[in-house]
């Protein structure tokens, strides 16, 4: 499959969508997009079990295809259910103006918080993001969780660009690292009204109105845990079987999605401090390879009853051999009857790959794989 060419970069609803989620992600929506539209027929209902910010799932929805994914990462759900069901403008300006309202109640709070959060923003800021922390219904109301990821996005980022002092946009610094660092350069937090700045942003977010979207959704859960209940809906005709399963599983090693977001995570109700975030299989950098195989190999098993017998997998992983070998092995375990291809694709300028592999990834590792299993 040839990458696609890309469209006006924010020509459409659905061009404008599609990047909410500002951490690494391994699916360009551009590839998605052309991969949705040469495996699957409208109708046809694509599954993603490691759905991340939900890129698979988006370009299958704005192409009328039913999908579903699951991510256990709350800022996964977040963003992919955001934009999968975005509500009007209005709405999202009127929940705005409520918090605003609501920020002024946190002043003798936002003064307690660690002194972390006080070189990172400026009172103003604080106040309304214990606002939005508190008030902001994100499991349950599309409103409040369209205006939860539309803040998460400019939680922090280059100064001027962001509600914080100069950080990444795409991970979170520790919180002693960054004060030294804002320290040592003489860096305060922006003087912003948080409301008027996010304000521009959804304006701008919502210039060609909301995307349209089928019937998809991600789930907040454990793949192992989640994917029985939905073979259970396909045994009893409540859902169709997947025709394309798509997906980049966590790579071997290479960051916790759990401490690199903690600030986000904080947000949502997480912890003050990253260093509270667990550092097993499942919450950290999938370091160990027995772990890392077994979570494959069982994922794949599940995803099985799921799917239609001549269904096609597409799988992207990276080229170093501990996890290169460790997901095609799981694939050739649970689809034997399957004919792999692999693809090599040199990996993009934003890779995770390349920005956490520590001590200078191998050759090998300059290049991503997808592994495309069709019947033989």
């Amino acid at each position: 499959m040839n990458e696609p060419k890309l469209a006006p970069k924010y020509g459409t609803a659905a061009a404008r969508w599609a990047g909410i989620g500002p951490y690494y992600g391994m699916f360009p929506t551009a590839f998605t997009d052309r991969a949705v539209d040469e495996y699957t027929r409208p109708g046809d209902t694509v599954i993603d079990p490691f759905a991340g910010r939900g890129a698979a799932i988006f370009s299958a929805a704005t192409a009328g295809r039913p999908a579903v994914g699951i991510d256990i990462n709350p800022l996964g759900y977040v963003y992919s259910n955001a934009k999968l069901k975005p509500v009007g403008y209005k709405a999202v300006i009127d929940r705005l103006g409520l918090l605003a309202e609501a920020a002024g109640q946190y002043r003798a709070i936002a003064e307690t918080l660690p002194e972390f959060f006080h070189y990172c923003y400026s009172p103003p800021v604080r106040e309304f993001l214990l606002a939005a922390r508190t008030h902001l219904n994100w499991r349950r109301s599309n409103t409040d969780r369209v205006l939860m990821a539309l803040i998460l996005i400019s939680l922090h980022g280059k100064q001027g660009s962001a509600l914080s002092n100069q950080m990444r946009q795409s991970t979170a610094m520790a919180p002693n690292y960054s004060v030294r660092w804002w320290q040592e350069k003489g860096l305060t937090p922006p003087e912003i009204d948080p409301v008027t700045f996010l304000a521009k942003r959804i304006s701008w977010r919502y210039v060609h109105g909301a995307p349209q979207t089928s019937n998809a959704v991600v789930y907040l859960n454990d793949s192992l845990q989640y994917l029985p209940r939905l073979a259970r809906e396909v045994r009893e005709g409540k859902r169709d079987k997947a025709k394309l399963l798509i997906t980049s599983p966590p790579y071997h090693n290479v960051t916790n999605y759990y401490y690199d977001q903690w600030l986000r995570l904080w947000l949502l109700g997480g912890p003050e401090y990253p260093d509270t975030y667990a550092s097993n299989c499942y919450g950290g950098k999938f370091s160990n390879q027995y772990q890392y195989r077994q979570l494959l190999e069982q994922a794949f098993a599940k995803c099985k009853p799921v799917l239609a017998d001549d269904a096609i997998i597409y799988v992207r992983t990276d080229q170093r051999e501990s996890t290169y070998r460790n997901t095609k092995a799981a694939l050739e375990v649970n689809f034997p009857e399957k004919r792999i291809t692999e693809i090599p694709r040199p990996m993009p300028p934003q890779s995770q790959t390349k920005a956490y592999s520590r001590g200078g990834a191998p050759k090998r590792a300059n290049c991503e794989i997808d592994l495309l299993l069709t019947a033989r």
